[in-house]
């Protein structure tokens, strides 16, 4: 169902192609905003688009690598040539590699891996921020939501340490920004979602899964949506007063 409670406004959102990404850009766009999607892979970024504007949402897209600054600007400048300030950035991008379905533990660990980690989830994180910022400073007005995760405040064995450490800079990141950003009227939060139920997520195996439902007080995965629907929250006029906050999404799974 169309509505029109983020008319007027533009929403840019990372690794928008599929997964959480998707579903926030569809939510967003279902709820009246111009939407930007950025994505590595460009076959499903375009279908995703494709898939928005028949409906009737107001698409673009922009096929970016989110760990190379120079790649972000491009994006940016497409953007802001099309649909002009862009008021509120959703860092949903993120990877966490496995092999043979496990994380590398540090002794196995390659120091090639950990940087492109880095790059991605952290680097990429900071990229568009500060990309966009100088904008939002101009208009006094701006919603940044990062994506941190549950492995930044506890251990979650099926991730190697690259990952946990990325989300817990992305959880100081915010924190930080928050406090510069505040006298431009620019709020700075994010979420930390749980065990989401993504084709990757349910790929690995009843056994995961089922291990993290056992520890989740309300015993099951989280959708997508659910996650798209607090970040709607931290998006909209209802959260002027909130900054700095990181949000679980995680069914409770924290309090076990």
């Amino acid at each position: 169902m169309q509505s029109s409670k983020f008319k007027d406004r533009t929403v840019l959102v990372t690794g928008a192609g599929s997964g959480i990404g998707a579903k926030i850009a569809e939510h967003f766009g279902l709820l009246g905003a111009t939407v930007a999607i950025v994505d590595l892979n460009n076959v499903v970024l375009e279908a995703k688009k494709n898939e928005l504007l028949a409906k009737g949402i107001n698409a673009l897209a922009y096929c970016a690598d989110i760990s190379n600054y120079e790649s972000c600007k491009k994006a940016y400048a497409y953007f802001y040539n099309e649909i002009g300030f862009i008021d509120t950035l959703i860092n949903n991008a993120g990877i966490s590699p496995k092999h043979d379905g496990k994380p590398y533990k540090i002794w196995d660990l390659p120091p090639e891996e950990w940087n492109t980690v880095v790059n991605v989830n952290l680097n990429g994180t900071f990229n568009f921020i500060r990309i966009l910022v100088p904008e939002m400073i101009n208009n006094k007005f701006g919603k940044i939501i990062n994506t941190s995760s549950v492995a930044a405040h506890a251990f979650l064995p099926i991730v190697s340490c690259h990952y946990s450490a990325t989300k817990a800079a992305i959880t100081g990141l915010t924190r930080h920004l928050a406090g510069e950003l505040g006298s431009f009227n620019i709020n700075v939060n994010a979420v930390a979602p749980g065990r989401i139920e993504t084709p990757m997520v349910t790929a690995v195996g009843e056994e995961v899964n089922s291990m993290f439902i056992a520890d989740t007080p309300l015993g099951r995965l989280g959708t997508p949506q659910e996650v798209a629907d607090v970040i709607e929250f931290l998006a909209s006029d209802q959260s002027h007063f909130v900054t700095g906050q990181v949000i679980d999404v995680s069914g409770g799974w924290l309090m076990r």
